[in-house]
C-alpha cells in the first residue's frame, strides 16, 4: 500500500463517517464531498511551486509569496467525479477543467469510454484526476491511460475511498501515479463495491438510487 497516501485529517473522518451512513441524504452527501474535497486539496497541492514578488501593504513595501505560474487541470471521471471537482474548484478556481466519460460494462467490469475534453497543454499542467472510488481500479486505469495520451505527465489521482484491489492495479498499471485518499478499506465484494465503503457514490450525490 506504499503507493496511497491517506490523508486522515480528524475534520476528514468525522465528515467521512457520516457519509457512510446509509441515511445521509443526498444534500448532505454532495455538501460533505464538496468539503472534503476542498480539504484534500490542500495536501494535494502543498508541493506546489513558489515564488517571490514585491508588493507593498497599508504599512510597507514587502516580498511575499505567490504561486510559480504554473497551470492546473483538474479531470473529472464523470459522474461522480463531480462531487470531488466541485470542491476542488472553491480552492482552485483558476484551475481548468477537463472531462472523461466512463461507464462500467456489467459483463467483464470492463471501462468504456463515452466521452472526453480536455483543455490544451497538459504536458505543461499539474494534472489531478478526481473519483471518489477506487474500486477495481478499471476506470482510473482507462481514464490514466487516455488523459497521458492526450499528452499530460505531471498526473496525481485523487479518491475518497480505495480499495486495496484497486490501488494494486492502478499502481501495476501505472506506477508513476501517486494516489491520494482519506481511507484504504477492507476489500470489493463479489459485485466489485468497497466494502465497508459507502454505496455507489454517484447515485448518493445524484439521488438516483
Amino acid at each position: 500500500m506504499n503507493k496511497a497516501i491517506v490523508i486522515d485529517h480528524p475534520l476528514i473522518k468525522h465528515k467521512l463517517s457520516i457519509m457512510r451512513k446509509k441515511e445521509t441524504p443526498s444534500p448532505l452527501f454532495r455538501n460533505l464531498l464538496r468539503e472534503i474535497s476542498l480539504l484534500m486539496g490542500y495536501e494535494v497541492t502543498r508541493d506546489l511551486a513558489l515564488k517571490n514578488i514585491n508588493i507593498e501593504t497599508p504599512v510597507a513595501k514587502t516580498v511575499a509569496s505567490k504561486l510559480a505560474g504554473r497551470r492546473m487541470c483538474i479531470f473529472s471521471i464523470l459522474r461522480a467525479g463531480e462531487g470531488l471537482a466541485q470542491g476542488l474548484l472553491d480552492l482552485i478556481p483558476t484551475a481548468k477543467v477537463g472531462h472523461i466519460g466512463l461507464y462500467r460494462d456489467p459483463n467483464d467490469l470492463r471501462a468504456v469510454e463515452y466521452y472526453f475534453k480536455a483543455p490544451g497543454h497538459l504536458e505543461e499542467r499539474f494534472n489531478l484526476v478526481v473519483d471518489p472510488m477506487l474500486a477495481t481500479g478499471n476506470s482510473a486505469i482507462a481514464a490514466l491511460d487516455r488523459i497521458k495520451q492526450a499528452g499530460a505527465k505531471d498526473i496525481t489521482f485523487l479518491c475518497l475511498l480505495a480499495a486495496p484491489e484497486g490501488i494494486k492495479a492502478l499502481s501495476d498499471a501505472h506506477p508513476d501515479i501517486k494516489i491520494y485518499t482519506t481511507a484504504i478499506d477492507e476489500r470489493l465484494n463479489d459485485k466489485s463495491y468497497i466494502v465497508p465503503g459507502l454505496g455507489d457514490a454517484g447515485d448518493r450525490i445524484f439521488g438516483t438510487l
